[in-house]
């Protein structure tokens, strides 16, 4: 067994033995009983989980023998407590949470009767979908970080038509061009490179293996919350969550119909149209619709010859059928289809600088993929076995076909992706445990090009485990186990631990998380260098039906610490997060000895004799002040140090500070918001000097400040329509102000441009409408 497997099993006993040593059931005299009526719409509400969480315990008093249970169909559920304050809390997969303080008096009955609301929002699938178990994203050792409601609206007034600026605006996450020809983007984790980031839908791998374009295509209208996980997630996810994962949670029905049209337009020629729709079929089933069709003129923004920003039109259609019982049992489909085709390079007719004729890069792509999810919270009596455990299965299919033009070249692939996987999580008292079995094959094939085909199949294994081991104090501990056909087996673990500050006082509201786990990942072509180019100039890796590469396998750990604080002007919270991160045979692309072709060199993918690392850290602070001209006056800074170095690809075995990944990042956001009116805000990011890797203009890139400034205002009587402008980079920063973008002569794999290391646009105003309509 791996040593780092060792360890985890011997916490697990400890904290095994720790919680069962303080089970002993304290005498009769020092306990209160709690018994809940727990409803919904005027009707019982069975399947949720009750908690107590002790406000002040006493620094020997023994557990209680049941401080956690589950409604039966009755909506009933009872609790045996020692006397004194506690927090209780009452959730379920879509109600609202409630919580409640209360002081117990020994040997008295209380009865309490809560009424949980439905919960559009669905903050409780923060804990199923991103850690597994049935806890609050509050109580949860493992952090998951949330971009909230209001957020997400902000940003889909700056860009209706994708995800990233959203995600690029969150501290720890950067969102990098990987390839300027066709504007495609990947995000990077607390540094680490975007192949490594699994982005999921509702907890569902939709997107399959998106590649550079993905983050492009994804319009934010039917999002409810953004969750973020950072650092390796192999342990919940495989592979592909080696660096984090990102879950986009949608929207859900509500009781009545609701539509939502938004139309924008921009300065840069770009214009989107988007509908969200919503509302119940029957009374245990709902439906969302999005749709949306996005558009842009291809803009050399400089007028060198070359496109700065790449045309595309691109039209998405996802719906959603949900269902629930209100007894616990849910399900929802969903299924999507994008088609986009990308247009970039030099303008028809013209040459790019240096003479040379005319250069034309496309992609055509179309995605389709469908994907279910069924949740089944068994009845909470004794005899049932596995009373109050919650079944989940999901299952995804997706199918991506591609033609790519680099060029003179023409290549063709498809793609498709398989995913199932069945989990039951069972709490009781103190513990919750989750055990599963997951599989996926991803296979990947191209038409034009040979030695880069591949078929990935992995059955997996997990198993989770959340112990209360006292009041303040929480461990979670998951591993995974994978067999991969071509990589092997790989056992990966993850320990976190979660320390609540004191009830009153100072640090009243305060959590300190430790987490630390490991990730295997199976290479595949699809790196920022091979984005920038093409396959054609990829050397085959699969030779006589076996790979040369071997598996990256990483190691990450990090120390969180945040809490509120009471200022005269409101609440302030403030948060800060220590991270380090080591990659063992990092996938790298470097120059072919063979010789060029067509006056470029071919690009060789091998494994790093040096590893790659991360650390730094990522702080932010927010603060709301209330009644600033009679609405609410939000505050938010973040700061990011980061270092990273790895591999040179041209001097095997030596070191160098990773290239785009900046030492400082600053970002600063005050948006004041009256609900019934609308909101102002203005945004400062800071972007510090990042390695700069085959350009021949400079070796490290100047620092930028980056300045934004939103207006969106509420018309008519019902306030239902906003009207919203928006301006980014404002100072209009711009890398061909300080250098080309295009090469003087072809570079790495036959590609035309450097990196992106800011901004190709320049200044841009967009405008538009919401309006949701009755």
């Amino acid at each position: 067994m791996p040593p780092t497997a060792l360890v985890l099993v011997a916490a697990l006993a400890i904290a095994t033995s720790v919680a069962t040593s303080q089970e002993a059931p304290p005498r009769n005299d020092s306990l209160a009983s709690v018994t809940f009526t727990v409803r919904h719409d005027d009707a019982p509400a069975a399947g949720v989980v009750v908690r107590s969480v002790r406000d002040s315990p006493g620094t020997n008093e023994p557990a209680s023998p049941q401080t956690a249970a589950q409604t039966d169909a009755l909506g009933m559920a009872r609790l045996r407590l020692p006397a004194g304050p506690h927090t209780l809390v009452a959730g379920r997969l879509g109600l609202r949470p409630d919580t409640l303080r209360l002081t117990l008096r020994a040997g008295r009955d209380t009865a309490i009767t809560i009424a949980l609301e439905e919960q559009e929002t669905e903050l409780e699938t923060i804990v199923v979908t991103a850690t597994r178990g049935e806890r609050r994203v509050e109580d949860t050792p493992l952090r998951v970080e949330v971009i909230g409601e209001e957020e997400i609206a902000e940003k889909v007034a700056m860009t209706p038509g994708d995800i990233a600026m959203m995600l690029n605006e969150t501290s720890g996450l950067r969102v990098q061009s990987s390839s300027p020809s066709l504007g495609g983007a990947s995000v990077r984790i607390q540094g680490l490179r975007g192949r490594y980031s699994l982005v999921l839908s509702d907890g569902l791998p939709l997107y399959g293996q998106a590649g550079g374009l993905g983050l492009m295509q994804i319009p934010p209208l039917d999002l409810a919350r953004v969750e973020v996980i950072k650092g390796s997630a192999s342990a919940l996810y495989g592979g592909s969550a080696l660096g984090g994962v990102i879950n986009l949670i949608s929207r859900r029905p509500s009781r009545e119909t609701a539509r939502t049209v938004l139309v924008n337009r921009t300065s840069r020629g770009g214009s989107d149209g988007v509908l969200f729709g919503s509302g119940p079929i029957t009374s245990r089933v709902g439906y969302t619709l999005l749709a949306g069709a996005h558009g842009q003129t291809r803009q050399d923004v400089d007028d060198d010859g070359w496109m700065d920003i790449p045309g595309y039109s691109r039209g998405v259609v996802r719906p959603r059928l949900y269902f629930n019982d209100g007894e616990g049992r849910t399900a929802f489909v969903t299924a999507g289809f994008t088609a986009e085709d990308r247009n970039g390079g030099s303008p028809e007719g013209r040459g790019i600088p240096g003479g040379i004729g005319p250069f034309v890069e496309g992609l055509r792509t179309r995605r389709a993929d469908v994907g279910a999810l069924a949740r089944w919270a068994i009845a909470d009596s004794s005899d049932t076995p596995l009373h109050g455990a919650i079944l989940t299965v999901r299952g995804v299919l997706v199918g991506q076909r591609h033609g790519h033009r680099f060029g003179g070249l023409l290549e063709h692939d498809r793609h498709r992706t398989d995913f199932v996987e069945a989990a039951l999580a069972v709490p009781r008292g103190r513990f919750t445990t989750v055990a599963g079995a997951a599989y996926e094959r991803d296979s990947y094939r191209a038409a034009d090009v040979a030695g880069v085909d591949y078929t990935h199949s992995v059955p997996a294994a997990f198993a989770q485990v959340d112990v209360d081991v006292a009041s303040r104090l929480s461990l979670s501990a998951s591993v995974r186990a994978e067999s991969h056909n071509v990589y092997g087996t790989a056992v990966n673990p993850r320990l976190s631990l979660l320390l609540r500050g004191p009830s009153e006082g100072a640090l009243a509201g305060w959590t300190s998380r430790l987490s630390g786990g490991t990730g295997t990942a199976a290479p595949t072509p699809f790196t920022d260098e091979v984005d920038a180019t093409t396959l054609s100039s990829v050397e085959p890796y699969i030779v006589d039906g076996r790979s040369t590469l071997v598996a990256e396998r990483a190691r990450s750990a990090s120390l969180d610490v945040g809490g509120p604080v009471r200022t005269a002007f409101g609440r302030l919270e403030l948060n800060a997060t220590a991270f380090a991160s080591r990659i063992e045979h990092p996938l790298l692309a470097r120059d072919s000895p063979r010789q060029p072709v067509a006056g470029s060199s071919r690009l060789l993918l091998a494994n790093a004799s040096v590893p790659t690392t991360n650390w730094g850290a990522d702080m932010f602070a927010r603060l709301r002040i209330e009644n600033v001209l009679s609405g609410e006056l939000g505050l938010l800074g973040t700061y990011v140090h980061l270092r990273s170095t790895d591999e040179d690809p041209g001097e095997p075995g030596v070191r160098r500070d990773a290239p785009l990944t900046p030492r400082h990042a600053a970002g600063v956001d005050v948006i004041w918001e009256k609900e019934s009116h609308g909101r102002l805000g203005l945004e400062f990011f800071y972007t510090g000097r990042q390695s700069l890797d085959d350009n021949p203009y400079r070796t490290e890139s100047r620092p930028y400040l980056l300045v934004g400034l939103l207006g969106e205002w509420r018309v008519g009587r019902s306030r239902r329509t906003r009207i919203f402008v928006n301006g980014e980079n404002l100072g209009g920063v711009r890398q061909t102000r300080f250098d080309p973008l295009v090469l003087p002569q072809r570079g790495r794999g036959g590609r035309w441009t450097t990196d992106a290391w800011t901004e190709l646009t320049g200044a841009t105003i967009n405008a538009g409408v919401r309006a949701d309509l009755p």
